[in-house]
């Protein structure tokens, strides 16, 4: 059932799960000391690099890096998605899981429908048949011309429906309730007028379609003779919704487990082929374009993708509609790439062509970032040379720039579009957005896509977005006048600020102490509650301070979140992979006053904040005038800029 999931529900969960009994149910544990250790089973190795540590809860490979809780391991082990993790943790654990209301009507795929050991069996029929079938020699031919071996033919799952009407069918065939069930799964056609049944799938050779679970839940299907069309896939069923699905991403996924970007393509045959060739990082679409739930989806996994698609019309049209399918999701820190091959060429054939090495060199080479395909595309419809070029060119970009979500790339984009144009107005500020959750907050969304910019969302299939797509919290003080006299932006409690102002700069470059601090704070939680107003020094462009503020609140909203409740908020993303490796560096790093140094950047950051602040205000004087609120606030701020004030009992 599609829902929210409460947050205390999976802290509740994570106290009651031992990691070790959830590692050792799969595989063999030893003990090692005060651990537990094995051969990893995510890489092959002889000697054991695999560790559990019963008392940080974590597991940690020092072969191949993979590490995290017990709701970590399951999803990665299993293939299992996050709300299908908590399922299976919670039936263990002998707990139901609680679901409050969604507000989302999208299908999700069901966790225990009959159609999925029926499509099984449909694709140990179609393995089976490119074996030994007496008509199989066609598709063998066909594959072997393609250069296709027989090991990869076995990791994709290949197979070969033999020509015939009901070879299927009479295969699988049964009762009443089987046939619908075929009917249901999209493998058997009923005509309306006659009733009568056939297989849907015909001489073809047979590209099974996996979820992210491994599950068979379609088909795709390649013409062998002249019938039409050339590629055949299956129909919606209740388990398979094509705008959802991309193939070969369970594969890639399954051979790659740090991925960083993934390619997409425009075939099966592409995927496959590159796979071939060691390139086992690309999906293909089913049919249809590249769509925001796909990429919504892949940005979930991967900061960056890449479009390679062929050089005709035909695939210059589907990049297009790729990039405006990637603006609305480019938050800070992702990135989109756009390749178009030779004419007459496709991956498939470029990749067998030229062999992997040069393909990937042209991949390094060739690929245009995204701002420059943007406006290479605009300025061959709107030429800026002339005057009417230019205002031509400015109406193009400006509303697709102003779908970026990220702060900076928006920035930058527009200050190409005004070298472009020498348009000097501001773009017009975006409407704020909807006051959304924050990581902190009480529930976990599951299956609610209706906004990604808000607290993590679970899906009916990956982990959840990057902490890039969660807007940071309100940092702009209290009521209508912000840094007021008095406020306090952080508050030491017991021990007296020893903050000296400094003279303003322009940039402060914190990300080293920040990390520190973050790694501190998830390794000694209780220091959360030393701090107060957390949100008050959110650096607007510094990732890692908007971390920190979001651990300060959830263990200020919940001082009893240990650390690897914290970690599993954030698990599938490129924050939860930061902050398992900083909790996992515990085991082998003992760093002297850790918690001096915490407070020494939350007084840096305090700092920074108050002189952007200030920065601001001067700035705005010297073109308008301040209200009475902002003058208040930046006589506050000379004040403390330029003598120092004795430091309260109570912090800065």
């Amino acid at each position: 059932m599609a829902g929210m999931i409460p947050q205390s529900f999976i802290d509740d969960l994570l106290n009651r799960t031992d990691i070790v009994e959830v590692v050792g149910s799969r595989i063999q544990l030893k003990k090692a000391g005060k651990n537990y250790s094995a051969r990893c089973p995510f890489h092959n190795e002889k000697t054991p690099s695999f560790s559990v540590s019963p008392d940080k809860q974590f597991y940690y490979c020092f072969g191949c890096g993979a590490g995290g809780n017990a709701l970590g391991f399951v999803m990665d082990h299993d293939n299992l998605d996050f709300v299908q993790a908590v399922e299976d943790l919670a039936k263990r654990a002998g707990m139901d899981v609680p679901r409050e209301e969604g507000r989302s009507n999208k299908p999700r795929q069901p966790t225990d429908s009959p159609l999925y050991p029926l499509l099984t069996a449909a694709a140990d029929y179609y393995r089976q048949a490119l074996k030994s079938h007496p008509s199989r020699q066609a598709a063998v031919n066909y594959l072997k011309g393609r250069g296709l071996t027989g090991e990869i033919a076995r990791d994709f799952g290949l197979g070969f429906a033999p020509p015939g009407w009901d070879n299927l069918f009479k295969h699988l065939g049964g009762d009443a309730l089987q046939v619908k069930a075929m009917i249901d799964a999209g493998l058997l056609i009923e005509n309306a007028e006659t009733g009568k049944r056939y297989d849907r799938f015909r001489d073809r050779v047979m590209f099974p379609i996996r979820d992210s679970r491994g599950r068979i839940i379609a088909f795709g299907g390649r013409v062998l003779g002249d019938d039409k069309p050339k590629y055949l896939n299956s129909p919606e069923t209740p388990v398979f919704h094509k705008g959802q699905e991309l193939y070969g991403l369970f594969e890639a996924r399954k051979n790659n487990r740090n991925l960083d970007e993934i390619m997409v393509v425009e075939g099966y045959m592409d995927v496959i082929a590159l796979a071939q060739q060691g390139l086992r990082n690309a999906v293909a679409t089913l049919g249809t374009a590249t769509s925001e739930e796909h990429i919504k989806r892949l940005f979930r996994l991967v900061p960056n993708i890449l479009f390679c698609f062929d050089g005709d019309q035909a695939g210059r049209k589907a990049a297009w509609r790729a990039l405006e399918a990637v603006m609305p999701n480019l938050q800070d820190g992702r990135r989109a790439r756009f390749l178009f091959l030779p004419e007459g060429e496709d991956p498939d054939s470029l990749v067998r062509a030229e062999g992997p090495d040069a393909f990937r060199a042209r991949l390094n080479q060739q690929a245009q970032p995204l701002a420059d395909y943007f406006f290479q595309q605009l300025m061959d419809e709107a030429d800026p040379r002339s005057l009417e070029g230019k205002a031509h060119l400015a109406t193009l970009a400006t509303p697709l720039i102003e779908k970026i979500p990220g702060i900076n790339l928006r920035t930058l984009m527009h200050q190409r579009l005004r070298e472009l144009t020498g348009l000097s107005a501001q773009p017009a500020t975006p409407a704020a957005p909807a006051q959304h959750s924050s990581p902190s907050d009480d529930y976990y969304h599951a299956g609610d896509d209706s906004y990604y910019d808000s607290a993590p969302t679970y899906d009916h299939y990956e982990a959840p977005p990057s902490y890039a797509e969660i807007p940071p919290p309100a940092r702009e003080g209290r009521g209508k006048g912000n840094w007021k006299k008095g406020d306090k932006p952080w508050q030491h409690k017991g021990e007296r600020g020893d903050f000296q102002p400094r003279a303003p700069r322009t940039a402060v470059s914190v990300e080293s102490p920040t990390l520190s601090a973050l790694r501190t704070l998830l390794q000694n939680p209780q220091l959360a509650l030393k701090v107060e107003d957390a949100s008050h020094f959110a650096a607007e462009n510094d990732l890692y301070a908007q971390l920190l503020v979001a651990l300060l609140e959830a263990l200020q909203k919940n001082p009893r979140l240990t650390t690897l409740q914290l970690i599993a908020r954030w698990h599938g993303t490129e924050q939860g992979r930061l902050l398992r490796a900083m909790a996992e560096k515990e085991w082998l790093i003992s760093a002297d006053n850790l918690e001096q140094q915490f407070f020494d950047t939350i007084t840096t950051l305090a700092a920074r904040q108050r002189e952007q602040r200030l920065e601001h205000l001067l700035r705005k004087a010297r073109q308008s005038d301040l209200s009475s609120d902002e003058k208040e606030q930046l006589r506050e701020l000379l004040t403390r800029q330029t003598s120092p004030a004795a430091p309260s009992s109570t912090g800065v």
